[in-house]
């Protein structure tokens, strides 16, 4: 299938260098050899061309190593519990949309730094549900909603959130790719909390729903016209609902602003990638699961309005 993420194989790599060429060889005479026979068979063995392209959201805690020493060894727990609990929301609050993902897949796609890291997603919507629902668990954190006792012990934390679209693929039940690389170099070029995403980000919004700044009024049915959706099951259409794409357009609840600006480029090898800065601001009404009488509806800004460049 198109969207699994392709796994490298170590013993079948292995198996074509033992066919093909020497592990160690010393000869009087340094040769340097033909290699375009080893070349071909571990191209056909890759076969590039069918490796998947995915979604990356990085998620880094502001200023980690500026916390104490106390606070620093509490930020892991608290980043995979708010991790968990946005899980939690993202299966709750889409379930048209994130009906092939389950907690356990998700964690599994899930690759840890401490104090942040990367998740993959099939397309770039699932990042920035993702990361929406983050930033409300984020909000009602630092708001003291959420193990308050916890909050005063470490105090407010801040996230930059990036999102990007490129290859990825497994080895050794590691991930690799440039979706990957270039999210890590994205996050560490960013010091002002904002939500970045690449060009070929921008370009999948502008491709499936005529630009970003559409979020804001397109529908459920919208989404599921999107190609990446056509062949998901329509039955959470029917039965349920989306607690940010409503059936109808309104900029009430849900996604009710996105700005977007090009904001300059890095340099992935010999290729320069055009960066933006995304602004949402998103409405969500939120339940105690504790206590289903505690109900309280949420509006926060993911990213910000900095637009000094990269």
């Amino acid at each position: 299938m198109k969207n699994q993420i392709k796994s490298i194989d170590h013993e079948s790599i292995r198996n074509i260098l033992l066919k093909h060429d020497n592990r160690v060889i010393f000869e009087k005479t340094n040769v340097v050899p033909d290699e375009s026979v080893l070349r071909k068979e571990l191209e056909d063995s890759l076969t590039i061309h069918q490796v998947a392209e995915k979604s990356v959201l990085g998620l880094d805690i502001y200023q980690y190593s500026s916390y104490g020493e106390f606070e620093q060894m509490l930020i892991p727990f608290l980043f995979k519990t708010m991790l968990s609990s946005t899980i939690d929301l993202c299966l709750d609050n889409h379930p048209f949309i994130f009906q092939n993902y389950t907690r356990e897949k998700i964690e599994k796609n899930f690759i840890s730094t401490g104090d942040g890291g990367f998740l993959i997603f099939d397309t770039p919507l699932h990042s920035l549900l993702f990361a929406s629902n983050y930033a409300v668990v984020l909000r009602i954190y630092n708001a003291f909603h959420f193990f308050p006792r916890l909050r005063k012990i470490i105090g407010g934390i801040s996230t930059r959130y990036v999102i990007t679209y490129d290859k990825i693929y497994q080895y050794d039940d590691n991930y690799f790719g440039r979706a990957i690389i270039n999210n890590a170099r994205i996050l560490s070029r960013d010091n002002l909390n904002r939500c970045l995403i690449d060009e070929h980000v921008h370009r999948w919004f502008t491709v499936n729903i005529d630009g970003i700044e559409n979020l804001q009024v397109i529908t459920i049915d919208d989404v599921a016209n999107i190609q990446d959706f056509s062949k998901y099951n329509p039955l959470p259409l029917a039965t349920l609902s989306d607690k940010v794409f409503g059936r109808e357009s309104s900029r009430r609840e849900g996604i009710i602003n996105s700005d977007i600006l090009k904001i300059g480029k890095i340099k992935a090898k010999e290729t320069d990638i055009n960066i933006y800065n995304l602004h949402l601001q998103v409405s969500l009404s939120l339940v105690n699961n504790d206590d289903d009488s505690q109900k309280k509806i949420v509006t926060v800004s993911l990213g910000n309005l900095n637009t000094t460049g990269i």
